[in-house]
């Protein structure tokens, strides 16, 4: 059964029912506003894609694994970082801080982690192009998890063998392998990873991806729930009229702005509200920061990114990497440009933008207000001239899209 239609019927029974028992609130919905509000329903959200790059991406022992291997500190160099600690189920997947800490402090926003399995690009700049090769990344940054391949790969020896075996077969032999050596920035341990046979770096390596495919087949099944507003929506949808009791009127005076004169649509739209693509919208450089240049630098990493979809770590075949493939990798409306980010669950996840530049909604939607000119390439905005009281209703609306993730309850827990 797909989940989308899982997630919607019992959405759909309850709007339903509101529908038949409540009025019809007062001002009608044009033929238009009903198809733009039906396109943003979670109802319409397909099943989850395919990942041809991970062969175990739908295995439940991956999932199992990738649980665990998620909450696991050992997994960083010293013992105190796991992916959970940045991506905090708590606090929706991120960490709630303008720039992600880890073994120490990143350039950027932690990213939300929930229903990127429908996404091609990860990362604020889309520099992995997908989820496995995107867990990878933190695993050996310096100022993530910072550490390296040896030792991950000793870790899965000494506390999952017999989980990754199952899944993988055979772990290499790791006697001749150092505790900690990889293709790091630190001259030791990068030094210590060059002394071992290309046969050795190899099975290390191995072994490094398969920690990232079983992560990932965990984070697939992190995926949005249906909020008020998709009740709101398969009413209306169901029906023709909009039901009553539902959303507040400032919640639908702001759905119409969102739909219509506030153009909150053009890059927020479907059913997870992104259109999974890179935009420049004039935000801020953070003083002390280095330069950002977002899609433009991102682009030429995942087309030379060691485990990108062509990359001979990837279970697809060249046909099946045409996103990567046909990818346009140059030109100015790179620029600054950054991935527009899914708005459900957005009223919990401040601080706001690619390196949380802004501390709440009612700043965000100044900032698209006033359509300040880009520090680097060229804005996407105009100004939009809205009112204090349209952009209050805005942020009502954008409350409307809060609710519980659709994932199983102990998932969203480390594992005991």
């Amino acid at each position: 059964m797909r989940l989308a239609y899982r997630l919607t019927m019992g959405t759909v029974l309850y709007a339903a029912i509101v529908a038949a028992v409540g009025s019809a609130v007062p001002g009608s919905w044009s033929a238009e506003e009903q198809q733009q509000v039906a396109s943003l329903r979670l109802a319409t959200l397909e099943s989850l894609p395919p990942d041809p790059s991970n062969r175990v991406s739908g295995d439940a022992r991956a999932v199992s694994l990738g649980h665990k291997l998620f909450f696991d500190k050992r997994l960083s160099l010293d013992g105190t970082v796991s992916c959970a600690t940045c991506h905090d189920p708590a606090r929706e997947f991120q960490d709630g801080t303008p720039l992600a800490k880890g073994a120490g402090t990143t350039n950027r926003r932690t990213m939300p982690i929930a229903s990127t399995a429908y996404s091609q690009w990860q990362f604020w700049d889309g520099r992995k192009d997908s989820q496995w090769a995107q867990a990878l990344g933190p695993l050996e940054s310096p100022v993530e998890h910072g550490g390296t391949r040896t030792q991950y790969a000793h870790v899965i020896a000494t506390h999952y063998r017999v989980e990754y075996e199952q899944l993988f077969g055979e772990l290499p032999d790791l006697r001749e392998a150092p505790a900690s050596a990889g293709p790091v920035s630190d001259a030791r341990l990068r030094s210590a990873w060059s002394r071992l046979a290309p046969r050795a770096q190899d099975e290390v390596t191995q072994v490094y991806v398969n920690v990232g495919k079983s992560i990932a087949a965990y984070e697939r099944l992190l995926t949005y729930g249906p909020s008020r507003f998709d009740v709101f929506a398969d009413s209306l949808a169901l029906t023709g009229r909009a039901p009553a009791g539902i959303l507040s009127k400032d919640e639908m005076a702001g759905l119409r702005l969102f739909i219509g004169k506030a153009e909150c649509v053009n890059c927020h739209n479907g059913p997870l509200f992104t259109d999974q693509h890179f935009h420049n919208t004039g935000v801020p450089a953070v003083a002390g920061l280095p330069d950002d240049r977002g899609r433009a630098q991102g682009a030429k990493d995942v087309r030379g990114d060691e485990f990108n979809c062509l990359s001979r770590w990837s279970d697809a075949k060249p046909e099946q990497c045409s996103e990567l493939e046909f990818m346009v990798d140059e030109g100015a409306e790179l620029e600054r440009a950054f991935k527009t980010p899914s708005l459900r669950n957005v009223r919990e996840r401040a601080p706001y933008m690619h390196a949380g530049q802004y501390a709440d909604l009612e700043t965000v939607l100044d900032h698209y207000n006033r359509a300040p000119v880009a520090p680097a390439g060229t804005s996407e905005l105009r100004r939009l001239r809205l009112s204090a009281r349209e952009r209050r209703q805005l942020v009502a609306f954008l409350g409307a899209l809060s609710a519980p993730l659709a994932t199983s309850a102990h998932l969203l827990e480390a594992p005991r």
